[in-house]
């Protein structure tokens, strides 16, 4: 690798890491309640914040495509900072509004600038290859941070109430310190400059973008099935390990003293699997691997309900493992699937929308079942539509609707990573025929629109 790429990957580890590092995690439901908050009222506020979300994806997406996704990065770690502030100002049910409103900012500022800006950066550097471990090993090493930092979260608060919260706000300065030492890639002065043109002109670019991304959507059904994929393991891995995770635990007597040991057994799990994409078979192409990893998660969710606590504590571990093995070959399914020249960020942005509706959706059947008294019934209803999502997914995959090979013309790279990344890199290219989305810009030319600079670029598919 050049000094730049090895300059991009460590400072993607580090904003990765701090950005994602909420102390307040693995206690939040608690804190709430301690509060005063009831349970509509907690799991209202948060499909108020996938719904924010949903409704800022686009604005920012379309942002990040004028004036790159390093700006964006900086501007979301700087509003994450601050929402991490609001519960310590007011612990009410005003605070926590806010505090989630401003978290579902920083993250639509941010969704996809990380992700993007290492996958087109390494390509600008030629060394694309490196992605897939780069992004799962980016995520593990924030897992692991959390496995560190998750368990101390009892004896803090016993110290001072409020200091998941302080040390959250603190972690995404530190974030901002790290989108700051980004390096700015060729290319990103002219694009930038672009961008800042007159007000009138901006505008039209903006809703020239996202024109073409609709338009790309459409003319692209293979891009939208990838997306519509990845909408089971988003919406259950959000569910269950934010949503429901303490009251699954609650309802099987596991008290909270011991919810931060659960949550960091959960993340090693999940870090290991998220740094070792290549342990999966390659005689299943990736696309199939994540209906697979969809379908394990689908299944220990239903599971839950049966067994007994260690069973619970079991169960979640190989949730967490599912959901760490399926992101990252997700995430460079959706990324190889978009094709050149297209304003990714915005497209990303889409992705990120679906994701977040179906959330916003799944939060309030959440509360609803939760505050009936039917958290069982949930479980298995979650499976079940897990199940009939992929089925459609399946028979709309085999019917031959769906065109996988040459997308456009897009795809210029033979094998990307040459069995080295594993699964995610290898098979996404050829076993699905899945188009590169910068390949036209890596074979003759310095790339596209100069050299690919991730800066205008775009952002990733989704996470957290």
């Amino acid at each position: 690798m050049t000094d730049t790429a090895r300059r991009i990957i460590r400072l993607n580890y580090g904003f990765q890491l701090l950005f994602n590092l909420l102390w307040w995690m693995p206690v939040f439901y608690a804190y709430q309640k301690a509060a005063g908050l009831s349970d509509g009222q907690i799991f209202g506020i948060q499909s108020i914040y996938y719904v924010a979300f949903c409704l800022l994806e686009i604005p920012t997406g379309l942002i990040a495509d004028r004036i790159g996704t390093r700006n964006c990065l900086r501007a979301g770690a700087v509003v994450m900072t601050a929402a991490n502030l609001a519960p310590v100002v007011s612990a009410s049910y005003t605070g926590f509004l806010v505090h989630f409103l401003a978290i579902a900012a920083g993250r639509s500022l941010t969704s996809g600038a990380a992700s993007a800006y290492l996958y087109d950066g390494l390509r600008a550097e030629r060394c694309d290859e490196h992605y897939l471990r780069a992004e799962g090993t980016a995520r593990a090493l924030g897992l692991a941070a959390k496995v560190l930092c998750w368990p101390l979260v009892g004896p803090l608060m016993a110290l001072a109430h409020p200091a998941p919260y302080v040390l959250s706000a603190v972690s995404a300065a530190g974030s901002l310190v790290c989108a700051l030492l980004l390096p700015r890639l060729a290319g990103a002065e002219a694009g930038a400059e672009t961008g800042r043109g007159g007000g009138g002109r901006r505008g039209g670019a903006f809703l020239r973008d996202a024109g073409t991304a609709l338009r790309c959507v459409a003319s692209s059904p293979w891009l939208a099935l990838v997306m519509v994929q990845g909408v089971a393991v988003f919406t259950l891995s959000r569910i269950c390990q934010v949503n429901l995770f303490q009251p699954i635990l609650l309802d099987h007597g596991i008290g909270e003293a011991s919810h931060g040991g659960v949550l960091a057994a959960m993340t090693v799990a999940e870090a290991v699997a998220s740094a070792r994409p290549q342990w999966l078979s390659r005689r299943l192409p990736p696309v199939a691997w994540v209906s697979v990893l969809s379908l394990a998660l689908a299944g220990a969710l239903a599971a839950m309900a049966l067994g007994g606590p260690w069973t619970v504590v079991v169960l979640l571990c190989l949730f967490a493992a599912a959901t760490g093995f399926a992101f990252p070959v997700q995430r460079k399914l959706v990324n190889d699937a978009i094709p050149a020249h297209a304003p990714r960020a915005t497209l990303l942005s889409v992705e990120s929308i679906v994701d977040r509706a179906v959330c916003a959706l799944a939060a309030i059947a959440a509360g609803a079942y939760l505050s009936a008294g039917r958290l069982d019934a949930l479980l298995w209803h979650s499976a079940l539509a897990t199940a009939v999502l992929l089925g459609v997914f399946q028979l709309l995959l085999h019917s031959g609707v769906v065109d996988r090979s040459g997308q456009g013309g897009n795809r210029a790279m033979p094998s990307q990573a040459g069995g080295r990344a594993g699964v995610g890199t290898a098979s996404a290219g050829v076993g699905d025929g899945a188009p590169d989305p910068a390949d036209a810009g890596a074979t003759g030319e310095t790339g596209r629109k100069g050299a690919l600079e991730p800066d205008q670029a775009a952002r990733r598919p989704r996470t957290t």
